[in-house]
């Protein structure tokens, strides 16, 4: 991985941008896991912020620092901000359509609802899983996790979870811990999406 350094555009939510770009050396270098300097106050480090405006995932680091992923993020509706912790992590999960999945779409999703798909390439969580949970539901169906799809980076396109491509998952799942605080923020207003 290059590593290059950016300064972000913004102090909200303790350094992170909430719409605005981060500016690059060259715009190929957006697309890369890039360390980047946070504005002050910034989050402290070992927490994942997802932010939707900018479509990234920031792990942070110490020193005000924070490596950035691009991400895919839920479709208008299904996003939701939020605290979480990582209450499970998996490497090539199995995959099942949740109930409400199986609602809205069942001609996609119905076939799946007995068996679902085993892990390995092509199963719609990638990779690697981080599983998100709040205290009060326990598990939330919500997970970041990877795809074989880059085509929907950049978008907001799932069905509520955060997305990377495989490669950079796998990279942000080594760094990740069991109960590490997870932020989805809040969509800006007047959306900005693309769908």
């Amino acid at each position: 991985m290059k590593r290059r350094t950016f300064i972000l555009s913004g102090v909200a939510l303790g350094g992170l941008p909430t719409t605005g770009q981060a500016v690059a050396e060259d715009a190929s270098a957006l697309m890369v896991p890039h360390i980047v300097q946070m504005a002050s106050p910034a989050p402290p480090p070992g927490e994942v912020h997802v932010v939707p405006g900018p479509f990234r995932l920031y792990w942070t680091l110490p020193k005000r620092r924070a490596i950035v992923y691009p991400v895919r993020i839920g479709r208008a509706e299904l996003y939701e901000a939020g605290e979480y912790y990582v209450g499970a992590k998996k490497e090539w999960p199995s995959w099942m359509p949740t109930p409400g999945m199986i609602a809205r779409e069942p001609e996609r999703y119905a076939k799946y609802a007995d068996s679902g798909l085993p892990g390995g390439p092509g199963n719609p969580l990638g990779a690697r899983a981080l599983y998100l949970f709040t205290i009060e539901r326990g598990d939330t169906f919500l997970r970041i996790h990877g795809t074989d799809d880059p085509s929907t980076i950049g978008r907001a396109v799932s069905n509520g979870c955060a997305g990377l491509i495989n490669a950079h998952m796998i990279d942000l799942y080594e760094r990740v811990p069991m109960n590490a605080r997870v932020i989805l923020h809040p969509k800006p207003l007047g959306g900005g999406f693309t769908d």
